[in-house]
């Protein structure tokens, strides 16, 4: 950590409280926090050493030198205060205006509005929130940016409005990352209507205050570490070189898109995580596997994970001719419809451990069911097709079968319009039934019988 960092939370918080910042990160991502204060008449009551509205004053203007002091700031304030317009009776719900907007070099600004607040008006939670919607601006100046409310109050709700959901729109917008809300001095039965709205802070006299108020703002100035694990058979995190996706668990928005890695310690890399989000996402194995709803800690480093177990299949054909194309196979759940994933031959793909239906597109079709086992590879080999080629005297209705015994199944049908015609087919007996197009009588079908090598040329005359 930087020592202007160290210098920085001592300043803020003498009793010790600490931040983990990664700079890395700092130079590409803007923190901006939008201070939404409660100016209502209720502040004017008396709180420990003062009223609370002089003792937030003093606390928020301590705060503000101390952020001041830090060189190159990755991060911007912004002020929205509520109830101090107007005064009540009689009651003023859009009394909520946005004092101080973001810039930079504007702690003074923000300090010298703070210091002049005096309290009188309502409680207009629900729509200062709601407003607090466009006081982030649409850009961001680093190209990312962690917009953060931070609501400082002493009462509830007095619009017959929802600050629950005012907030649930903005997060699932993903306009704002969860809002903190800090309790100054509220009724104990009254805390319970904020759980919904952010994340809450008791702060019951002024030092618990001061410590919710430096808690807050570490979470919002700063990143935290994680990793995500994907996991084996083995309980290891074996797992890697697979897209992820990582959402925002509330706005359902894509937070980060990574191939997964391993570091040169052979552990999953570390990345850089918000403490303030819930993470879920997905694992694009095949098929892809689920990272369940995650909460992030800050100060620690947090781990991720999804099962992973995975088995190969292998699909070779033996003696196939730089000519000709490799078939492919499409592999669905059993008994599904939904196609997981077309594998071509003469190549080696990773799938979660599972029995499949796997489906080979050779004439005739070749049809499995195969179970793939964790940390092995299962090899399926087919011959290499034989090239027919069927000569008709003139074009005609026709269709090829496979024999097996006294089976017959149905191949392929025949080209009604040439008298030229080239398969693939698998090594095996096969009949060709063919009636030319101007025949009028069904005595004039003919049938031939042919027998088809791997890697054959055979040519099937029918005059």
């Amino acid at each position: 950590m930087h020592r202007w960092k160290h210098a920085f939370w001592a300043l803020l918080f003498p009793l010790g409280l600490t931040a983990q910042v990664d700079a890395t990160q700092a130079e590409v991502s803007t923190s901006r926090i939008l201070f939404v204060l409660d100016a209502s008449n209720s502040m004017y009551g008396r709180w420990d050493e003062g009223t609370k509205m002089e003792i937030a004053q003093r606390l928020m203007s301590s705060m503000l030198d101390s952020l001041s002091q830090v060189p190159n700031p990755q991060f911007q304030l912004a002020l929205r205060v509520y109830g101090h317009q107007k005064p009540v009776p009689p009651q003023d719900c859009n009394d909520t205006k946005l004092e101080v907007g973001f810039a930079d070099n504007n702690l003074g600004r923000i300090k010298q509005v703070i210091r002049g607040l005096r309290p009188m008006g309502t409680t207009p939670i629900a729509r200062s929130i709601l407003r607090a919607d466009n006081d982030f601006p649409k850009d961001c100046p680093t190209g990312h940016c962690r917009d953060i409310i931070i609501l400082i109050t002493d009462g509830v709700e007095a619009c017959d409005e929802d600050p629950c959901e005012a907030s649930a729109i903005l997060q699932k917008k993903g306009r704002v990352l969860k809002p903190f809300v800090i309790g100054v001095g509220l009724d104990k039965d009254l805390i319970k209507a904020f759980d919904c709205v952010g994340t809450y802070y008791d702060a019951s006299d002024e030092n618990t205050f001061k410590k919710a108020l430096g808690v807050i703002v570490t979470q919002a100035l700063d990143n935290t570490t994680g990793q995500i694990n994907l996991v084996d058979q083995f309980g290891k995190n074996s797992g890697t070189n697979l897209p992820i996706l990582l959402r925002n668990a509330t706005s359902h928005l894509v937070d980060r898109s990574i191939i997964h890695t391993m570091n040169y310690h052979n552990q999953p890399d570390t990345l850089l995580v918000d403490p303030i989000v819930t993470y879920e996402g997905t694992v694009y194995s095949i098929p892809p596997r689920p990272i369940h709803e995650t909460p992030m800690y800050a100060g620690k480093h947090n781990h991720l994970a999804a099962d992973v177990v995975q088995g190969g299949l292998k699909l070779t054909m033996p003696g196939l001719k730089l000519s000709q194309t490799p078939p492919v196979a499409v592999l669905r759940h059993v008994d599904a419809v939904d196609i997981l994933h077309v594998q071509t031959f003469n190549s080696t793909v990773t799938y979660i451990v599972d029995t499949y239906d796997l489906d080979i597109l050779t004439l005739p079709r070749i049809r499995q069911r195969i179970t793939l086992k964790p940390g092995t590879t299962q090899e399926i080999t087919i011959p290499p097709a034989g090239e027919v080629t069927i000569q008709l005297k003139s074009p005609g209705f026709g269709a090829i079968f496979a024999i097996d015994g006294s089976d017959w199944e149905w191949v392929t049908p025949l080209d009604e319009l040439q008298t030229r015609q080239q398969f693939s087919l698998q090594p095996g007996t096969y009949k060709v039934i063919y009636r030319p197009r101007a025949a009028q009588q069904t005595t004039y079908s003919k049938t031939q019988t042919f027998i088809v090598s791997p890697g054959s040329s055979t040519l099937v005359r029918i005059l």
